[in-house]
């Protein structure tokens, strides 16, 4: 039997950064049909004190590789988040599914239980059991930033909708 924090975590992240990939492109085709700047989709915000696309983008990568490496006790590779072009950030997400599938369902078995420490030795430091970290904390960031890119792309005229979103499931 597959572990349920493999199934709830790398097969879920995994469709969203491809249903990501896929509206990035969307969003690629239309600057080029357009004749618009690239740069003013990946620099767009929606509200001045949130992050660009670009980074949006950045954070629901590095959740991915995080959730997905904590939970199977694999150290979290370090990126260094410079992207700044639509084929920078499919390179990205390229490596970041990438590394999802370089886990097995095996590594994840008892992951529930599993202490995740975050920020570990600073005063923000914050200890979770392995389905507290994937339910309330992983998942939930992982979302948020995937969809805020989501949302900055349709607010800025992409023709992009829910199944856009969801991707293949």
């Amino acid at each position: 039997m597959t572990s349920p924090m493999y199934t709830a975590s790398v097969p879920v992240l995994k469709q969203m950064l491809s249903a990501l990939s896929d509206v990035l492109k969307k969003a690629e085709d239309h600057a080029a049909a357009k004749n618009i700047d690239a740069q003013a989709y990946l620099g767009a915000r929606l509200y001045p004190d949130m992050f660009p696309l670009t980074r949006q983008v950045q954070i629901a990568a590095d959740f991915a590789k995080g959730i997905a490496s904590r939970l199977a006790g694999a150290e979290v590779p370090s990126w260094e988040n410079t992207e700044t072009t639509f084929a920078d950030l499919q390179a990205l997400i390229a490596k970041t599914l990438a590394h999802l599938d370089s886990f097995k369902p095996a590594q994840f078995d008892q992951s529930e239980a599993r202490e995740i420490v975050l920020r570990p030795g600073t005063p923000k430091e914050k200890k979770l059991s392995g389905s507290a970290y994937l339910l309330h904390y992983g998942l939930p960031q992982f979302f948020f930033h995937v969809t805020t890119s989501y949302a900055i792309l349709r607010h800025n005229g992409i023709e992009v909708g829910k199944r856009d979103y969801m991707g293949a499931y």
